[in-house]
């Protein structure tokens, strides 16, 4: 269906695309893969006849179609739903002709190449492809110019859709959508009838929708059968990890085998220790990502803060007047991992700018603790870096009373290094700005890390590498993404933002999936009648959890701690020589004497500590 044959690409005297040469299969569905910076997008500019290549050529079948969608969003006075329907052209020319046509010949032709190509279920057709990306009835009837860019890029893409071109190229198409639009938009293409070539660097979307990996590197194209965990494996074959990847990796699994095998059995650990043995299962090898030092993360730990960090009771927050979401009662601890879920629309913003106290509660009650730094990340952050500037000079701007050597150590954190450190950031890729931009935001090590859709500029690889990070991270993280990889492995808590509230989400990434894709949401869900009850039960629940939490913690820390004053006693008691000056002052009465104190001391706590696993194991 598509050939392309030893296609060059050279763009200001650099060589993009060096002899690429591959034969798609028809009605194939391929992953088109690469570092960011490998020219991915320049090779679908290729096929779309955007650009003439220096050498080579696409082949496809005479009459077959293509369609791409145009960098700049669709906007004026028409609805998304007249967009959608005005992007089959050979329909909407052959309605508007039925209309004038007095040739009852003509006429006879034109009805039924309409009915040969189903112009009238167009409409249902049309309405079914926006409400999958999140159109309403509503929606679809307001003017184009009434919406975001992100949104129009929505529009952009269901037009594309709707007009089901021969050969279907989608460059990221996933970056304007939330998780339920995603989703959606893996079962359609799943059962696309004809060949897609799509550009994604989220594991899960390409292993849901893609028969074949095309990578790209070095300027050259390789084929691959299956999908993106298939290409790994076949990849992981043909080329040896190199051997600072694999040192780096075993060491983190150590670190993580270490946990479980001394935590799986204590029940007030128990729960972190089945989140670290699932990371560690899924902990998946970095593919051509260690030979590029540039590409790093590495987030600086916070000093310590008592829990809570953050407290919502019953507070409101939105604009101007007008609140968004009401009735939110979260509590956020130091060691918090939490996903933020819902559509595009219903609040998940809003949340985290409350959470990073850009916005003030309009209503109810919102603690912070006084002590806490935020790093917030957005897009926005990363589309206003200053293109003339250099990292450097953005960060010695953000660290204006740190020395020079300060300055570059927050930068080499994330691969901003030598001559990287000097370069504009004009010239920096997307990826690379998204790293500057989290450089910036945690230079003064957050104790709370707010991500706003961290990865639309990350190629496979380095979102792997910053999942690591933010599991190495200390700090308690907020997280909002499509990308389910990401959330599955760093998140421990769900929050629904849906219905004008808040809520906590039972269950994991993979129960909400159900939960979205269910065709009756409705009997998911509890009784009406019930949802009182049941959330005062849950947040009692989780108060007793907490408290059970902190005690069993405080007990910890006092073994620990009589535990090492009782190592002293026996050495004053044994082996006076080598004991503390003020313990060798003390007599043998005196030493027995305070010895079977701390042992009491011990028994009392090791008590509290049953208790309070035991209590744990209750609430679970």
């Amino acid at each position: 269906m598509l050939n392309l044959n030893d296609i060059t690409v050279r763009l200001g005297g650099r060589t993009i695309l060096d002899g690429a040469t591959a034969k798609l299969p028809p009605r194939g569905r391929i992953g088109l893969i690469g570092r960011n910076g490998a020219g991915k997008t320049t090779l679908v500019r290729v096929i779309a006849g955007m650009l003439e290549p220096d050498m080579g050529s696409v082949e496809m079948p005479r009459g077959a179609t293509l369609g791409y969608i145009a960098q700049e969003a669709p906007a004026g006075d028409a609805t998304p739903f007249d967009t959608v329907l005005a992007a089959d052209t050979e329909r909407a020319a052959l309605m508007a002709e039925s209309e004038t046509s007095h040739d009852p010949d003509r006429l006879g032709e034109i009805y039924d190449r309409l009915a040969a190509i189903d112009a009238y279920t167009a409409p249902s057709r049309a309405a079914t492809i926006l409400v999958g990306l999140g159109f309403d009835e509503a929606m679809q009837n307001r003017p184009l110019d009434s919406f975001s860019g992100g949104w129009r890029m929505r529009v952009a893409l269901a037009s594309l859709l709707f007009s089901q071109p021969d050969v279907l190229l989608l460059d990221e198409p996933s970056n304007h959508l939330d998780l339920e639009a995603v989703l959606w938009l893996e079962d359609f293409l799943v059962s696309y009838p004809a060949t897609i070539l799509l550009v994604s660097h989220e594991r899960d979307f390409l292993n849901n929708v893609v028969d074949h990996i095309l990578h790209l590197g070095s300027g050259k194209l390789t084929l691959y059968p299956g999908g993106y965990d298939a290409f790994e494996r076949q990849r992981a074959e043909r080329q040896a990890q190199l051997a600072a990847a694999r040192a780096r990796q075993q060491a983190e699994r150590e670190k993580l085998q270490d946990y479980v095998a001394r935590n799986s059995a204590r029940a007030s650990t128990a729960k972190q220790a089945q989140s670290r043995a699932k990371m560690l299962a899924r902990m998946q090898p970095i593919a051509e990502l260690f030979d590029d030092p540039s590409l790093s993360f590495d987030f600086p730990n916070p000093d310590e803060l008592r829990p809570p960090l953050v407290t919502l009771d019953m507070a409101a927050v939105g604009y101007d007047e007008t609140p968004i979401l009401r009735r939110l009662n979260l509590r956020l601890d130091p060691d918090d991992r939490i996903a933020l879920l819902g559509r595009n629309g219903n609040g998940k913003t809003t949340l985290a700018r409350l959470l990073a106290m850009q916005l003030a509660p309009m209503e109810g009650a919102f603690n912070a603790s006084g002590k806490m730094r935020v790093g917030y990340f957005t897009q926005y952050q990363v589309e206003e870096l200053d293109r003339e500037h250099t990292p450097l000079q953005h960060m010695t701007q953000a660290m204006p009373k740190a020395s020079q050597g300060a300055v570059r150590a927050q930068l080499g954190r994330f691969g901003f290094q030598g001559p990287k450190a000097t370069t504009e950031v004009g010239k920096l890729s997307g990826g690379e700005r998204a790293r500057l931009a989290l450089a910036l935001i945690t230079r003064d090590a957050p104790h709370l890390l707010i991500l706003d859709e961290p990865t639309n500029h990350l190629d496979v690889d380095a979102r792997e590498a910053l999942v690591q990070a933010l599991n190495a991270y200390s700090g308690a993280v907020v997280i909002v993404s499509h990308d389910r990889h990401m959330l599955e492995l760093t998140a421990d808590r769900l929050v629904l933002v849906d219905a004008g509230t808040a809520r906590e989400f039972d269950g994991s990434i993979e129960d909400y999936i159900a939960f979205v894709l269910s065709k009756d949401k409705e009997a998911a869900r509890p009784a009406k009648g019930d949802r009182k009850e049941d959330r005062r039960r849950g947040a009692e629940a989780r108060e007793k959890e907490k408290a059970l939490k902190k005690a069993a913690r405080e007990a910890e820390a006092e073994l620990a701690k009589l535990g090492d004053r009782l190592k002293a006693l026996d050495r004053a008691m044994f082996d006076p020589g080598s004991a503390e000056p003020a313990l060798a002052k003390l007599t043998m009465t005196e030493l027995m004497k305070q010895r079977a104190d701390v042992a009491a001391r011990i028994e009392t706590a090791e008590a509290a500590w049953l208790e309070a696993s035991e209590g744990l194991e209750g609430v679970g």
